[in-house]
């Protein structure tokens, strides 16, 4: 536990403050905080997380470091980016020299139906720092039919979004988008760009609520939907309300469709990274190495405990240990299907 084993100097500033004190900085270093997606909203909560002393920090994320992220994912450095380290492995090696008395928990894994279960178990408060609604929409299912609390969080250009789902008493995802907007209406930080001051407040705004829950305080937590734009110095909050009974088809008719639908296998563009990721049809581990060696003909070759990645027909191919692959260069699902079929198989 991170508060009890630690001198009592370290967080006296923080049990200072009347809202939290130290029953509640005890129950948050009790706590278990599940962080899905590292990126420019993951990597600033976590980092928050960690020196605030929750007990356990899971760090879920699909991606590797690029030197794209670096001007808004503030765990990562440019040494990260050329070595090509999975976000997961990244972050946590810096959390862990920020504060040794959290048990970090890494997954570099794609958070999908058939993994959920296993990936969220324990949580007592699920951070949402992933970039498309298809991962939200099975996050907010799970929320409610196991009745833990989740932040939602966006961020793109210089406006974001946070919202606390507290199930059984606030609004959830489903409440508020009954469905994802269209991708032609959807800015992304790759049509509309995103600036680091938008992502760390959003950032920010989601582990005060997380730290809410967490110590005990879920009375404080907001009940709004709060807007802000930073680059025109506005933020607003906006009233939401749960669609009970048959309103709201997730926490209303408990129907949850993205829990129960098939993965398969699947290709999806990366928001921001000109990449690809293929996810194979079934569950599968690889033997890294016995794939590093059959790929050193076509190419240079790197290799770690995490993945395999190598520059093929002027892309970069990389192979995790979990079946995965992301094709970075490109943003057409064929011809990144085409690859990974002709170099790793079907």
């Amino acid at each position: 536990m991170a508060f009890m084993d630690e001198s009592p100097s370290r967080y006296a500033r923080q049990i200072r403050f009347a809202g939290l004190g130290p029953v509640g900085q005890s129950r948050l270093a009790s706590g278990t905080a599940v962080m899905v997606g590292l990126g420019a909203l993951g990597s600033v909560s976590s980092d928050l997380l960690a020196r605030a002393g929750v007990g356990v920090l899971r760090l879920i994320d699909r991606d590797l470091v690029d030197e794209s992220n670096l001007h808004r994912q503030l765990l990562y450095t440019e040494e990260d980016a050329r070595q090509g380290l999975p976000k997961a492995v990244a972050a946590s090696r810096r959390l862990a020299a920020a504060n040794s008395g959290v048990e970090l928990q890494v997954r570099v894994e794609d958070l999908v139906p058939g993994n959920i279960d296993g990936l969220l178990a324990g949580a007592d408060v699920i951070l949402d720092g992933t970039d498309n609604f298809e991962t939200r929409y099975l996050i907010n299912e799970w929320s409610v039919r196991e009745g833990i609390p989740w932040i939602y969080g966006a961020a793109v250009a210089a406006y974001g979004l946070v919202m606390s789902v507290l199930p059984g008493d606030t609004a959830c995802l489903s409440c508020v988008f009954e469905s994802a907007p269209p991708p032609e209406l959807s800015p992304t930080c790759e049509s509309a760009g995103v600036i680091g001051p938008i992502t760390s407040l959003v950032a920010s705004l989601q582990t005060a609520e997380a730290m809410k829950i967490l110590a005990g305080r879920s009375a404080r937590v907001s009940r709004v939907l709060t807007a802000v734009d930073v680059w025109d110095g506005r933020l607003q909050q906006i009233a939401v309300k749960r669609r009970q009974n048959a309103g709201c088809p997730t926490c209303g008719q408990h129907r949850f469709p993205h829990l129960a639908s098939e993965a398969g296998e699947g290709a999806a563009r990366l928001c921001g990274r000109n990449a690809v990721q293929i996810r194979p049809r079934e569950s599968r581990t690889v033997d890294l190495p016995a794939l590093a060696r059959r790929l050193r003909p076509a190419g240079p070759v790197t290799q770690n405990e995490y993945l395999v990645r190598v520059h093929l027909e002027g892309l970069d191919l990389t192979v995790f240990a979990d079946g995965r692959s992301l094709v970075a260069g490109t943003e057409d699902t064929s011809m990144a299907r085409s690859l990974v079929s002709r170099y790793v198989g079907a």
